[in-house]
C-alpha cells in the first residue's frame, strides 16, 4: 500500500493512501493514519494543490469545507464498496 509523508509544523505525518480520484481536474486522496497502535484508524481526504504551474511538485491540503467533504466522501464510498465514512 502506498504511503505519503506530510510535514506539518515541523512534524512528519505518514499516511496510507487508500484510494485516489480526480474530480473536475482536482486530485483527491483518501488516506488513513498509518499508526499501527490504534485499533480504529482515522481517515482524511486530501486535495492536491500544484505549487507552481510549471513544476511537478504537489502539496496536499486537508479538505475542511463541509460541502466539499460530504460530496467527495460519497464518491469515495462508491469507489470502495465496504467503506462507510463518518464525519465527526
Amino acid at each position: 500500500m502506498e504511503t505519503i509523508t506530510l510535514v506539518a509544523q515541523g512534524e512528519e505525518i505518514t499516511l496510507k493512501v487508500l484510494e485516489q480520484t480526480k474530480i473536475a481536474g482536482i486530485e483527491y486522496l483518501l488516506v488513513e493514519d498509518a499508526c499501527e497502535e490504534e485499533e480504529d484508524a482515522c481517515g482524511y481526504i486530501l486535495r492536491a494543490q500544484k505549487t507552481d504551474a510549471h513544476q511537478e511538485e504537489v502539496t496536499y491540503e486537508f479538505v475542511e469545507d463541509d460541502q466539499e467533504l460530504a460530496y467527495i466522501s460519497k464518491i469515495f464510498e462508491e469507489l470502495i464498496d465496504d467503506l462507510k465514512i463518518v464525519s465527526e
